[in-house]
């Protein structure tokens, strides 16, 4: 049984960047206190970036254990190691980075420089994942797009079809660059807690269109719900 969605308001990008990172410090620690090792999905974006820096500043981030957390990405675009269009260099330069989490807890996607293709490397990402017997994230954070998707996975694009695959491989993606790897619908909704976190007045219809449960071909956010939670983290821009 999925948690219904509920919607909270900031003022502005940045509160929203610090209202989300205390919020994500806070459960990380309410996981620890069951078990050590914590699992979350990443996403990439000005927003993902803007999480990250506000969790490297936060005076609330040494409640965390960061040696027991892994972190992952919902998506990466199929560039190299280090290429700074993907969105794992990106939150490294943003703050992940600082948090000092050991390199093998950083769940990155293969790229063109160690990867045969962008099928191996979505291949090689999901037997990963299931080598680490996650079951379900703790904490899956997406942004939403102006068309309404969310990891790699576009309305009416044939990538978001794939439902038995853990990831999968994106060609010809409307937003450049064009070839991707992201996880499945499947997989991104096996969460605890799910979290949308977007800013901007250009978002504002596709929030509406996903907390209003649209069709697939108009919103791949609305299809993604977690178990325990899922939240809407909005600026007042994006909230309409």
């Amino acid at each position: 049984m999925s948690a219904p969605a509920r919607v909270v308001v900031h003022p502005g990008k940045q509160a929203l960047a610090d209202g989300a990172a205390a919020r994500l410090v806070l459960a990380l620690q309410d996981v620890q206190t069951a078990r050590e090792t914590v699992h979350i999905s990443a996403t990439g974006g000005s927003m993902g970036s803007a999480l990250w820096a506000a969790v490297a500043h936060s005076p609330l981030r040494d409640l965390v254990d960061w040696s027991h957390v892994h972190v992952w990405w919902g998506d990466e675009r199929y560039l190299p190691a280090g290429d700074p269009d993907r969105n794992d260099t990106q939150n490294d330069a943003a703050g992940l980075a600082a948090l000092g989490l050991p390199p093998q807890n950083v769940h990155r996607v293969a790229g063109p420089d160690t990867s045969a293709s962008p099928e191996a490397s979505a291949l090689a990402y999901g037997e990963e994942l299931r080598a680490a017997g996650s079951g379900a994230w703790d904490v899956m954070i997406l942004g939403v797009g102006p068309d309404g998707h969310v990891a790699s996975l576009f309305p009416g694009h044939p990538a978001q079809l794939s439902a038995e695959a853990i990831a999968v491989a994106v060609h010809d993606s409307p937003k450049p660059p064009p070839t991707r790897v992201s996880l499945t619908l499947e997989c991104l909704a096996r969460s605890q807690r799910v979290w949308f976190i977007v800013a901007g007045a250009d978002k504002a219809e596709a929030v509406r269109n996903g907390l209003a449960g649209a069709a697939p071909e108009i919103s791949t956010a609305a299809q993604v719900h977690g178990d325990a939670e899922t939240l809407w983290l909005l600026d007042a821009d994006a909230a309409g």
